[in-house]
């Protein structure tokens, strides 16, 4: 095993080596990285599968939804990173496919996901509105493990910080921060690559895993209209997002501005996530919601599959 790389979380007198490489296979290195992505991913699949079977959906339009989903999903996240990085990849036009070297943003993804899901929706015809409100869960779960997969490539932490209890260090973060100085200081951030960082990837994925916690117990026991899982996940994790964003040194920026893309969207996505729950909540005291917009009462088991009471 070779490539490690030492950690340091000076609050809690932690220290040790940590790898990027899980095992090679056939040659080639696998790394812990693309594990932990693809296990949140499969964990996501499992949930809105099994939410799929309680609320009667078809199991072969979530398929369709999920091919759909997956292929946008990557895409628009590669393109979403590339379009605000666009100096570089102006120059380097041979390095847009090239993911495999990182460069995705979750923003992204999340919008091209939607647009590949309404694709799914139309062919496999499924209700899009319940599939908002399972995908809004999977999301949570994917956030929240696929940022642990940030922990091994010691990447998306955020700036100095004495005083944090889960403050971190390792050299890949001096070594990033030392290349990043004069960049990070154009937009008015000064950081100490000998000084620890926050942990800004373990913030998020506590952050999204207790907003999953939250939205599965609503979804299970109170949902009141379709649609309203999706809403409660823009608020929350924009929320969340909006305040981690801006202690990241990894952030995109609007143009020459010391905007932060992420941290603006978020903004705008709690507003209007919240002004249309808020909005649907009181059509929903009034008796006035659309029929459509009725949540689906979970399916029972069918009746081969229940236990047998014994005689």
């Amino acid at each position: 095993m070779s490539d490690f790389t030492r950690v340091t979380f000076e609050g809690l007198g932690l220290e040790f080596n940590l790898p990027s490489v899980a095992f090679s296979l056939f040659g080639h290195d696998v790394k812990f990285y693309g594990l932990i992505i693809a296990f949140g991913f499969g964990l996501a699949v499992l949930y809105g599968g099994r939410g799929a079977w309680k609320w009667k959906m078809s199991l072969d339009g979530m398929t369709d939804v999920l091919i759909w989903g997956t292929l946008f999903g990557i895409v628009c996240a590669r393109l979403y990173y590339v379009a605000f990085e666009w100096d570089y990849y102006s120059v380097h036009l041979n390095e847009i496919p090239a993911i495999w070297n990182g460069g995705i943003a979750i923003y992204g993804g999340i919008i091209g996901a939607l647009i590949g899901a309404a694709i799914g929706c139309k062919i496999g015809k499924i209700d899009f509105l319940n599939l908002l409100d399972l995908g809004a869960l999977g999301l949570l779960i994917g956030q929240g493990i696929g940022r642990w997969g940030n922990f091994f490539n010691q990447e998306a932490f955020g700036s100095n910080t004495t005083t944090a209890l889960f403050r971190m260090w390792s050299p890949k973060i001096q070594a990033t921060l030392q290349s990043s100085a004069e960049a990070l200081a154009e937009k008015g951030m000064t950081v100490n690559p000998d000084l620890p960082v926050h942990p800004t990837f373990l913030y998020e994925s506590v952050w999204c895993l207790l907003s999953f916690l939250v939205l599965h117990i609503i979804v299970t026991k109170f949902r009141k209209f379709k649609g309203e899982v999706f809403m409660l996940y823009g608020v929350l994790y924009g929320a969340e997002r909006m305040i981690v964003e801006g202690m990241r040194t990894d952030s995109l920026y609007i143009a020459n501005t010391t905007i932060r893309v992420s941290q603006l969207l978020s903004a705008i996505i709690v507003v209007v996530a919240l002004a249309f729950f808020v909005y649907f909540m009181i059509r929903t005291k009034q008796n006035k919601l659309p029929e459509r917009m009725l949540p689906i009462i979970p399916a029972e088991r069918p009746k081969s599959e229940k236990k047998k009471k014994a005689k």
